[in-house]
């Protein structure tokens, strides 16, 4: 008997379970609800006992009914569960994959394959353009650009596939309907109208905590073929998902960096350890083939993908900008624009990966 994600939930929300211990048991194909009965710990088994026979007494079944209603408020809102049609098979790789994903957005995103871009949240100005230049043309050639929308890479990797037209598939470490960091409301909003798809593991209204951003990370990896590290300082978290790419089996690529450059040292670390170098997008592909990537995506590099772009006129708000923030204010009265013209253009350059929002003002980023 298929469960339903209705029961998934519950079993999700059983007291003494965590997702490895949950995996263990769905691997031996228990039947519902008996099977799963014979198989749970005592507290486990009592409360999905209560639930079963008596759902008005049992504690879980308010939280299923808030999650139930939360599906049915939008059309873009969904229950991910291992039963779904969209559930990703490679998260079944996992030795604790998440018993259930709350997903925002297009679950289209999901059937393509998908490449992880991370790396630190103070990156260099090099660091930007590079994890930019690589969403863009990893999206061009058909794959989604899977990372955590946190500041930095991971946000202009989000930014710059979109921008290119592919998908993108944003990880959160908070529940589905928080925004954090609260300076991504404009990325989280464009995930949402562009294509893109937003998850979590943690259910409506949680608050980011520490503790959930490395749990975050093994879900970011396990959606993806391999992993590209742009810039990682020594102690970092995006090796932390270098290592769980490397323990799932995933390819985990790094650009080179400079020696004397702090935000390379984790980099530079990886490459010692057996990641691949790479310094195009080519790079990448080529190491991927062993996946059998669908046919439209190899094909790519012959019409493009890669090469640099025709040269196009300067953008007159995109010439006032620099490396240093320009405040908002300070634009409007050198372009001779109105406000809001000049928000709506900046806006449509931060979308396309060209400018980014920073303390102080706007901020030009490498071509």
């Amino acid at each position: 008997m298929a469960m339903t994600a209705r029961e998934w939930l519950v079993l999700s929300r059983l007291p003494g379970l965590g997702a490895r211990r949950l995996a263990s048991f769905r691997a031996r194909q228990p039947e519902w609800p008996h099977g799963w009965l014979a198989l749970l710990p005592g507290p486990a088994r009592d409360a999905l006992r209560l639930w079963l026979e008596h759902p008005s007494r049992s504690p879980l079944q308010a939280e299923v009914e808030r999650a139930l209603e939360w599906e049915a408020r939008e059309a873009s809102h969904c229950l991910l569960t291992p039963a779904h049609a969209a559930w990703p098979a490679l998260l079944d790789e996992l030795p604790d994959p998440p018993p259930l994903l709350w997903a925002r957005g297009s679950l289209d995103v999901l059937s393509m394959p998908g490449l992880a871009i991370v790396g630190t949240r103070r990156p260099t100005r090099e660091g930007l353009g590079n994890a930019g230049r690589f969403a863009g043309e990893l999206a061009r050639a058909g794959m989604a650009v899977v990372s955590g929308m946190a500041l930095g890479v991971d946000g202009q990797a989000h930014h710059a596939a979109l921008a290119a037209g592919g998908a993108s598939i944003g990880v959160l470490g908070c529940g589905i309907d928080v925004i954090y960091p609260s300076r991504h409301s404009g990325l989280y909003r464009q995930m949402l109208e562009h294509g893109g798809l937003l998850l979590s593991e943690h259910a409506p209204g949680t608050r980011a905590n520490p503790a959930f951003f490395p749990r975050r990370n093994r879900i970011i990896t396990g959606l993806s073929l391999g992993v590209l590290v742009v810039e990682a300082a020594e102690k970092s978290g995006s090796l932390i998902s270098a290592r769980l790419a490397m323990e799932q089996n995933r390819d985990v690529f790094t650009l080179p960096g400079s020696i004397n450059n702090p935000q390379a040292k984790g980099c530079l670390a990886l490459l010692r350890q057996g990641a691949a170098l790479v310094t195009c997008v080519e790079d990448i592909l080529t190491e991927l083939t062993h996946w059998s990537l669908p046919a439209a995506t190899l094909p790519a590099l012959s019409e493009g993908v890669g090469k640099p772009a025709e040269p196009t006129p300067e953008d007159p708000l995109l010439a006032l900008l620099s490396d240093t923030p320009t405040p908002l204010d300070l634009l409007i009265d050198l372009s001779g624009q109105g406000f809001g013209h000049c928000q709506q253009r900046l806006l449509e350059l931060e979308l396309e990966g060209r400018v980014i929002q920073a303390p102080g003002g706007w901020v030009r980023l490498p071509a």
